[in-house]
């Protein structure tokens, strides 16, 4: 078991709005992805839910990092970047499998195509959630944001009008996840 709490300790200033934000953000992702979890639980899907848990909390960590004031983020690198930003963080605390999640929940997940048209300051490649432990993470967290920590979530149609202002590969692969996940 990975020690969420201590982690994100290691990066963000204890009591601090910023860490206010990436903590109520990241709560709110993960009540709706263990709810995701032990749905599918229920129908006889394989989920590793503590996985998802601790995932689920973690998948903005590289959000310190950038500059995003508007949710207190002082750093200097865009913030588009947080996922990637997220991944080595983990990376360098041997948690490989969490750093995945990091990279790859942005957006629903970046086509390497999408990165090179959008000139996004990324490594060209394919940052797109894989296991079903990604996709559902990269899924709950479209629905909530960090501007606004603990309001209830986004309506439908506003995550898909968001999704689709990255391209028609991330709406058709939200929807996708959507087809997959959904709680209603």
């Amino acid at each position: 078991m990975v020690d969420v709490y201590a982690i994100i300790g290691k990066f963000y200033e204890h009591g601090s709005d910023l860490e206010r934000v990436l903590v109520g953000h990241s709560r709110q992702v993960t009540d709706m992805a263990i709810a995701i979890c032990e749905r599918l639980k229920s129908r006889g899907e394989a989920v590793d839910e503590q996985f998802v848990r601790e995932a689920a909390m973690l998948h903005d960590i590289g959000i310190v990092r950038t500059n995003a004031r508007g949710i207190y983020c002082v750093g200097t690198e865009p913030y588009i970047c947080h996922g990637m930003i997220g991944r080595q963080m983990l990376e360098e605390l041997g948690l490989f499998r969490h750093a995945l999640v990091c990279e790859r929940h942005t957006g629903a997940g970046l086509a390497r195509e999408e990165i090179e048209r959008a000139g996004f300051p990324l490594p060209h490649r394919d940052m797109l959630p894989i296991s079903i432990e990604e996709r559902i993470i990269c899924y709950a967290d479209k629905f909530f944001s960090k501007t606004h920590v603990g309001e209830p979530p986004k309506p439908l149609e506003r995550v898909r009008q968001k999704m689709l202002s990255y391209g028609e590969g991330s709406l058709a692969r939200f929807d996708a996840m959507h087809a997959e996940f959904s709680l209603s």
